[in-house]
């Protein structure tokens, strides 16, 4: 059956790292202070679904934003040094890894000397498991990404969070019927959330695969980061996060809610450079 090659190949890749997968390249010390930041990523890093429309709120943002109610990393480390920091948030909705380079390249002639990357989930969430980006193409374009970074005259530091996990994500609210309603209506992460209430060996093949998709694409996260210059990964940190539905937009049952933001500016901040 295709899907389960698919389950087997993409666990075999992910597996090939796996012990290595919590490892994070890391100082042991803070280094010093920013003046400017920068936000890459998708519609998590633009905080999407948390205002009272179905759009962007990028004041919401775990990273740059300035709702002192999520506390984003960005305010965090004002805090922290009592220093102006300039915060530029090129995260752009719908974004996938394709998009990635393009975004590090505008972070560089900013001048950005931090730069957060969350950036993978639309990679998986495709219409079909056939659909989702491989392994291979997401993790080079990872490499172009933090090549640019590293390579630019800024040389930023950057911290890399893991993608989160879908299956969690599905596993909290398919028993929802407003939930099932939205994620069908709108079409969302078909190959994870289309039919949400079947347990047939094939959609749970399926479901499988998608996850076995963000533990690869995890997995090349931690393998390009540790090998650039000025890159800490959170070491699994936003992956292993137990979220909840209050972390989770009931506009679309998909997003991080503006709690979830809350939540995933500790969490990453926890496992940045910063924290030490």
């Amino acid at each position: 059956m295709r899907i389960s090659r698919t389950v087997a190949s993409i666990t075999a890749a992910a597996a090939l790292v796996a012990g290595a997968l919590f490892s994070a390249s890391s100082a042991s010390a803070a280094p010093p202070p920013p003046s400017s930041m920068a936000a890459l990523g998708d519609s998590i890093s633009q905080a999407a679904m948390t205002c009272s429309t179905l759009t962007a709120c990028p004041a919401n943002s775990w990273s740059t934003g300035t709702n002192t109610t999520v506390n984003s990393q960005y305010l965090r480390l004002k805090a922290k040094y009592n220093i102006a920091i300039t915060a530029f948030n090129d995260s752009v909705s719908g974004a996938t890894s394709a998009d990635l380079l393009g975004q590090a390249n505008a972070a560089a002639a900013q001048g950005a000397q931090y730069v957060t990357i969350e950036m993978g989930a639309n990679d998986a969430c495709t219409s079909t498991v056939a659909g989702m980006t491989p392994t291979a193409t997401y993790q080079a374009r990872i490499h172009q990404a933090l090549a640019a970074l590293a390579g630019s005259t800024v040389r930023p530091q950057v911290f890399v969070a893991s993608v989160p996990s879908l299956l969690r994500m599905y596993n909290l609210n398919r028993n929802n019927w407003g939930a099932r309603f939205w994620w069908s209506i709108l079409g969302i992460c078909q190959s994870m959330l289309a039919n949400p209430g079947s347990t047939s060996p094939a959609d749970t093949a399926r479901r499988n695969a998608v996850e076995a998709q963000v533990q690869a694409y995890n997995a090349a996260l931690l393998a390009e980061c540790t090998a650039a210059v000025n890159c800490t990964y959170d070491k699994g940190a936003v992956y292993n996060y137990q979220f909840t539905t209050s972390d989770i937009s009931t506009r679309d049952y998909f997003h991080p809610s503006l709690t979830g933001q809350g939540h995933l500016a500790g969490v990453t901040w926890t496992a940045s450079q910063w924290a030490s």
